[in-house]
């Protein structure tokens, strides 16, 4: 192989690192520059911050932003799929009102969705799982908070957020804040380039052929975990308990839990060398609806205060707010005020992301796919043995 075509050299220093940095495909969708945050198909996530989930979902699946006849074909799409396959939520009452963390349910909720795999089509499979994610939210928060059925009925056509919002009955100007909130986190989180944990396995799930419910099942386990996508819940804690927004007492908060060495959540990123402009998205969203809530300005003295103390460590490359500083204090304004359940809006807009990605890379290589992945372990502190 020419030198030109050697991308990136594997050394001994890169082994049991999680292969962090080591390239092992592309990605379509997104990626992440260092300074300006994620990118979805070419567009700056903080110009897309204000459209609708649906226009979202279409660019990351067509890799351009839909015109307005587009965008109402693909609306009138994802509301004629949107009824749940007979049976599919009964695993709910099984489980037991309120037992299990939240996105147990929700990887269980996809995979009963199963029973509606279209054979030999996964980009059916992909719009199917998209339209049916608002009602399966809702009645995984109504059936686990043991509140029972839906207080309205499925109503596709408010949309992904205003449905799910109708169907959890909050109504007037609770509803309205509620919408604006989901809507703008459902397209700030919805992809991250391909190689986070929860893409990454979902992807090398689907490349073995399983289902892309089983594939998605298995990128909503990988989300779950606290140092992925339960960061946000984790950081709604880590606000609540700082309990003031008054400069002085933050800062001497924040030094306190960096000599006791706990982590502070909601800074800090693994490429990005800047605020993540999802933060400073959320920031502004936050100064519109909710300017006087007390966590709110407590995230507000945050993320003035943090940087600078973090940046004190030259050990930090980036001391700046992530998307989990604000995301979390939004949703609790928002009316959902159990942080357990956070992250499970996190793995609803990631279907939509990971789903297009799965459909990438089946289709790619001129139809064939990504071979099964199959990454290569060395052996080491393995001598050989005879019985």
């Amino acid at each position: 192989m020419s030198d030109e075509n050697v991308l990136f050299e594997v050394k001994d220093s890169h082994l049991d690192t999680g292969m962090r940095g080591i390239p092992v495909g592309t990605c379509r969708t997104s990626f992440v520059d260092p300074i300006d945050g994620v990118h979805y198909a070419g567009y700056p996530i903080a110009d897309l911050a204000d459209i609708d989930p649906e226009d979202a979902a279409f660019l990351l699946f067509n890799k351009r932003i839909p015109n307005e006849k587009e965008s109402q074909e693909f609306r009138q799409d994802l509301i004629s799929r949107s009824n749940l396959p007979s049976g599919s939520t009964d695993l709910f009452t099984a489980i037991g009102t309120g037992t299990g963390h939240p996105m147990d349910w929700l990887s269980i909720g996809i995979m009963s969705l199963g029973r509606g795999e279209v054979e030999n089509d996964i980009f059916s499979d992909a719009m199917n799982l998209i339209a049916w994610m608002p009602e399966l939210m809702a009645r995984l928060f109504m059936m686990r908070g043991g509140r029972g059925e839906l207080v309205n009925p499925s109503n596709p056509s408010l949309g992904m957020a205003g449905n799910f919002v109708s169907m959890l009955g909050v109504e007037g100007d609770d509803a309205v804040r509620a919408e604006r909130i989901l809507r703008s986190f459902l397209v700030l989180h919805m992809d991250h380039g391909g190689g986070n944990l929860s893409t990454f396995a979902g992807k090398s799930v689907a490349s073995g052929r399983a289902s892309l419910f089983a594939s998605i099942a298995s990128a909503m386990n990988a989300l779950s975990g606290p140092l992925h996508g339960r960061a946000n819940q984790s950081c709604l804690e880590f606000v609540q308990k700082v309990g003031t927004s008054d400069p002085n007492e933050v800062e001497s908060f924040v030094r306190s839990e960096l000599a006791a060495k706990r982590p502070i959540f909601g800074f800090g990123h693994a490429v990005l060398r800047a605020e993540d402009p999802r933060a400073t998205v959320q920031m502004k969203i936050g100064e519109e609806v909710c300017p006087d809530d007390p966590l709110f300005a407590t995230v507000r003295t945050l993320r003035e205060v943090a940087p600078r103390v973090l940046g004190e460590n030259p050990k930090i490359s980036n001391p700046n707010a992530n998307v989990d500083l604000v995301s979390g204090t939004l949703l609790h304004n928002a009316g959902f005020r159990k942080p357990d359940y956070y992250t499970t809006f996190f793995g609803w807009a990631r279907v939509i992301g990971i789903s297009a990605q799965i459909v990438d890379e089946r289709n790619s290589r001129g139809g064939k796919g990504v071979p099964i992945y199959r990454p290569k372990y060395l052996a080491r502190d393995q001598p050989v043995r005879r019985l």
